[in-house]
Parts: C-alpha cells; structure tokens; sequence
C-alpha cells in the first residue's frame, strides 16, 4: 500500500513549503513540491495504481518530522501503578511524538545489561512508538559500559543529584571513572545534593517538617543547580566525554553553553524541558506540587532567559522529563509531594502555543524537538522529512481551539499540569513508521513502534 499526504506544508531543515509526501512499507519515497501531486499519481512509470494509494488531506495543516523526546520516564517495570510503556506511549502518539528515550530509574534500575534487555523486550510487544532505553550509572558499574551495544542506545544517564529512584552517583572516583570510561553520550541530571539537603534543613527548621511547594525552588536552588553543572562540564572537558546537561533550569548555567553550530560532533550540549520553559516557580501559587519537578522550575527571569537561549543555539534540544505520579501522590510540600509530572501529550501543542507568542519560529521548534534530537544522538533514518527515511511525521492544524479535560489524557495517571488550558493548535493525525498510529483523537492500537538504530560519532 501507497500512501500519500497532500494538501499540507511541509516544515522541514528550515524551510516551510507546500509539498506531498509519499509513503511506501513505512518509508518516505518521494517528496513532490508544490502541486505536482495529479503529475505523480497520474505518472504510468509509477507500478503502484492510483486506485492503491491511500489519500491523507493534510489541507490547512502543517506536516512536520514527528517528535523525539529524548528524556521520559514511562515507569516501567516496576511502578506501573503510575504509568506503563502502553499507556505513554498512547499519550506520546495522541502528542505528535513518534520516538522517545526512556530513563533508568524504574525497578528494578536499568543498570544492568539484563535489566536493558528486559525492557526492550517489554517495549516490543506494547510501545505504539518508537523507542529506546537510557543505560543508568552507579557509582560501581562503569565497567560495564564496554559491554553496551551502542547501535541500540542513545547512551548513559547519570544522576549527579538525589532525584526519583535515589540513582545518585557522589563519589568524586566514581564522577571520574564514568567521565573517563564512558564514550556514548552521557546525560547528566546536575543539582548539588549536599545543598539541597542544607536548605531543606533550613527550610525545615522555619516551616515544619513539608514546606510549603512555593519553597521548592529555594530549596532545590540555583545555586545547586550551577555548582553541579560547573563540576559536570568541567569533567567532561577533562576526558573529552560527549555531555548532555539534561533539564537545564537557570539563567547562570546557559553560561556555560556555547551556541550549537553546525560542527556534527558538539562536545557539550543543553536540553530545556517544556515544564521549565511554559511555567514559573509563582505557578505553584496556582497549580501546586502538580508543577513540582526536580530540578525546579525556577523565576521568571530563568524562563526569559531560556526562552531566549532556544534561539541563540545553547538550548539544543527541547524534551518533557514525562515523569507521571499519581495525583495521591503529588499532595503535601516540598518534602512529602513526589517530583516530576505527564507533559508528553502536550509538549508539541505548548510549544506551537509559543511560536504564536513569538518566543521562537515553527522551523526552530522542528530543530529542537525533532532535528537535533536526531543529530546530537546519532539516530538513524528518523527526525527528519527525507526521503529514505521512516514516515515519522505529525500534522497539526492552527486556530483549531480546544480545552485539555480529563477525558482526551492518554497517561495513566489520569491529570495534567495543563488541565483547563486551551490550546490553538490541534495534533491531527501521527504517522509512526507509516501508520497512523492518532487520528482525529482516536488511537490507533493495530501496530507498534519500532526499536532505534543509532550511528554514534
């Protein structure tokens, strides 16, 4: 079966034009400009029949490569009373996102090459999307990155700062031997634990034993913040170690970032999550600990300033950190409420919400959430409307209001931060390898996604 979508325009390495897309066995084969469509189907040197093509009309809508997050938590195995890898993946498809990149801290922890392999199997018979799974360090198993198949994984995520799943790496050797030792990509959650822990004391000592959640940004600080990405960068200088900073939430740590040019091979870049870019720590007066995430979201100087860094080029990419809880679970402060929160389904339509703002262009929102994911991981054949690449796509449609309410939310949680937002933007319709895995607010349960390849340089 053929498939071609016609009618949209096509945003794609900076350049947005009218155009179609044929599909064939999941595969891009062809990218026509303009209205050439009638001239291709009509084309006798074509073996596939007019009457087997199956028409999509993207009419009034915008076609772009489909999303890849690389930072989610999807919680299996282990705390699938939150989430499992069938149900974010719904809420990835429902989304516009195509491929995502899971962490380690589930139980038990993808720190073991058998643990890794588990959940690829997990992922082959329930993920609707793409997918693969972040390999976690501790402070005594950096011997066993030289086992890691590195076609199959984005690279190694290290947590330099207690977060969910107490992953954290402290040991000054153990830092070293990682930074040392690892030659995949090395995702880094950077606070410093031994400051948070002094001004939750403090906080403690003043307001009880659960501050309240407007504290939590004083708590887990920018100070905090900077010391830990200071120490990350500066190993990663050292021993010439590929860093990602995952979560970047200050303005003082875009500082240490140099723009993203076009030199293939970066050693040390940036990603920005929606969370951090959409809100401000004065939301928790409204929303609560529903906002609550490690690291903090911080002022809104911090979020002027990151907004400003996803143009200058030292923001790289733009990811969610989907980290669902149960709402029982978010109640309490600063001490007691866990830390993360669902964003995967309306990270695309917050972001075009800031394109009509014009914090950034529609062709700068394709380089952070679906270019540069693909180039700074050296993802094969995906990110990018080409032809010979897998048909990963979204089309999403402007001035098309609707309201989040609880009934359109994939994730098994069953909340959102944005519950009651209303949105301009709508996805319409999610190509994953080919299939329409969301459609017209339907999910489409008939195939699954596929495992990455990666091509690491």
């Amino acid at each position: 079966m053929t498939t071609l979508i016609k009618g949209g325009r096509i945003v794609n390495e900076g350049r947005t034009q009218e155009g179609c897309i044929v599909i064939q066995d999941g595969t891009i084969t062809e990218i026509i400009s303009g209205g050439q469509v009638s001239d291709w189907v009509n084309d006798p040197n074509h073996v596939t029949c007019p009457s087997d093509v199956e028409m999509i009309d993207a009419t009034g809508c915008y076609i772009l490569p489909g999303v890849i997050d690389d930072h989610v938590h999807f919680r299996e195995p282990g705390l699938t009373d939150k989430a499992d890898i069938a149900s974010e993946s719904r809420a990835a498809a429902a989304g516009g996102v195509t491929t995502y990149f899971d962490m380690p801290n589930c139980v038990p922890q993808t720190t073991t090459i058998e643990a890794l392999d588990d959940k690829f199997e997990r992922a082959k018979d329930k993920s609707l999307v793409n997918y693969s799974f972040f390999y976690g360090a501790t402070n005594d198993n950096a011997d066993t990155f030289a086992q890691l198949d590195a076609s199959r994984i984005p690279g190694v995520k290290l947590f330099m700062g207690s977060s969910t799943g107490n992953m954290l790496v402290d040991r000054r050797e153990s830092l070293e031997r990682i930074f040392k030792t690892c030659r995949l990509p090395l995702m880094v959650h950077c606070e410093d634990t031994a400051i948070i822990n002094r001004n939750m004391a403090e906080a403690k000592g003043a307001w009880g034993d659960d501050p309240p959640v407007t504290l939590h940004a004083m708590i887990r600080s920018e100070e905090a913040c900077l010391a830990s990405t200071q120490q990350a960068v500066a190993l990663a200088k050292k021993y010439g170690t590929r860093l990602h900073v995952a979560h970047v939430s200050t303005a003082e740590e875009l500082e240490l970032f140099s723009p993203l040019t076009t030199h293939p091979s970066p050693l040390i870049t940036a990603e920005a999550c929606v969370g951090h870019i959409f809100f401000t720590q004065l939301d928790h007066e409204r929303l609560g600990a529903r906002i609550k995430v490690n690291p903090a979201i911080k002022t809104p100087v911090d979020q002027y300033m990151l907004r400003q860094a996803l143009n200058d080029g030292r923001i790289a990419v733009v990811a969610t950190d989907h980290a669902p809880h149960l709402l029982s679970q978010k109640q309490g402060g600063c001490a007691k409420a866990a830390s993360g929160m669902p964003m995967i389904q309306f990270s695309l339509v917050t972001m075009l919400e800031l394109v009509d703002q014009g914090v950034l262009k529609l062709e700068r929102l394709v380089d952070l959430m679906c270019h540069n994911p693909a180039r700074l991981f050296g993802v094969e054949r995906r990110g990018f409307i080409r032809k010979g690449y897998r048909a990963d796509l979204v089309m999403v449609r402007p001035h098309s209001p609707w309201t989040v309410t609880p009934d359109v939310i994939e994730s098994k949680c069953g909340w959102s931060p944005v519950e009651g937002h209303e949105y301009q933007w709508r996805v319409e319709r999610t190509l994953c390898n080919g299939h329409s895995v969301y459609a017209n607010g339907v999910v489409d349960t008939s195939h699954l996604g596929e495992p990455v390849t990666f091509s690491h340089h």
